[in-house]
């Protein structure tokens, strides 16, 4: 499972739906299949950032190693 971070303060049941939606995501593969890649920041040869747009404005971002 991955580590779901609550940076924006979402409330407990926004948290638990977010945390849901992620419980099965196992690769960038999960990642594209279940949402629209808005953004990849690269941040050197090993290390990506990868935001997802939600539909409700807010946005997810995986550190993809």
């Amino acid at each position: 499972m991955l580590p779901l971070r609550n940076l924006a303060g979402l409330p407990r049941a926004d948290r638990e739906e977010l945390a849901r939606e992620v419980a099965e995501v196992r690769s960038l593969a999960d990642v594209a299949a279940r949402w629209r890649i808005a953004e990849v920041i690269v941040q050197d040869e090993f290390t990506h950032d990868v935001v997802v747009a939600l539909p409700d404005r807010r946005a997810l971002s995986f550190d993809a190693t």
